[in-house]
């Protein structure tokens, strides 16, 4: 299985970094619709899309205003939005709110999440995708992927820390994609903005006993990755590298 990282930024996008998106192709899945987005039509490989929202904050959701022409529109049409009941409301009401963007595209539908913890992906013989709640601003939720013989988390926009909820719903998944938004605990700015820095994260891969870890959602503040760590995070949980735009990960 093949997991393209769209957009590894968050807040906004800079020339490195889009913001929150990433694809599995082969199955047509995508999580998060930030400006990262606008690059989906190079890798489609199917007919239609299902787009999976962790909440509805303009960095995660901002590129389903691209999709009158980031994809063909018979694919918009076999597109679904999967979120929360609150996130989509706000999205239908503000994002799609005439004022600031006249034309809707033409999703197939909007699908609530809270219908069922769990559901099926990929068509006949795929996997299943369980969301979880993560503590955020406004909240959030996090997604695990499961197949026979793989699986893989995306955790973001929640403060990292040991002893966690949700470090249960991704033990011991192949991949986890967390979001590391900072490289270091200043002014205790993670905690404050509802983010994570790069210790925790290591320290939650390595209590998850997970196999690889990924991180996305640099914070645009960061020029370039060199203030993150990585040797420190590496005595913590060795298998951990910073994600880049059109990166591909096989899990």
């Amino acid at each position: 299985m093949k997991l393209i990282l769209l957009g590894t930024g968050g807040y906004y996008p800079t020339a490195q970094r889009q913001t929150a998106c990433l694809l599995l192709p082969e199955i047509g899945v995508v999580l998060d619709a930030g400006s990262g987005i606008g690059r989906l039509r190079e890798y489609l490989q199917t007919p239609g899309l299902d787009i999976f929202l962790t909440h509805a904050h303009l960095d995660h959701v901002i590129g389903l205003t691209y999709m009158l022409t980031a994809v063909p529109p018979e694919v918009l049409q076999q597109t679904t939005v999967h979120g929360t009941a609150a996130k989509l409301q706000a999205v239908r009401e503000h994002l799609f709110d005439p004022a600031i963007f006249p034309i809707e595209p033409k999703f197939r539908q909007f699908k609530q999440l809270d219908d069922a913890p769990q559901l099926s992906i990929g068509g006949a013989g795929g996997g299943t995708l369980t969301h979880f709640p993560l503590v955020h601003p406004s909240g959030s939720v996090g997604f695990r992927l499961d197949w026979p013989g793989r699986s893989m988390a995306y955790v973001t926009d929640t403060t990292a820390a040991v002893g966690a909820d949700y470090i249960e719903a991704i033990r011991g998944v192949d991949l986890l994609v967390h979001e590391c938004y900072f490289a270091d605990n200043a002014l205790d700015l993670p905690a404050v903005t509802g983010h994570s820095w790069l210790l925790p994260v290591a320290e939650v891969a390595a209590d998850a006993k997970v196999g690889r870890l990924v991180l996305v959602h640099i914070g645009p503040h960061y020029a370039s990755t060199d203030a993150f760590d990585l040797a420190a995070a590496r005595r913590v949980f060795e298998n951990v590298e910073i994600g880049a735009d059109r990166m591909v990960l096989e899990f």
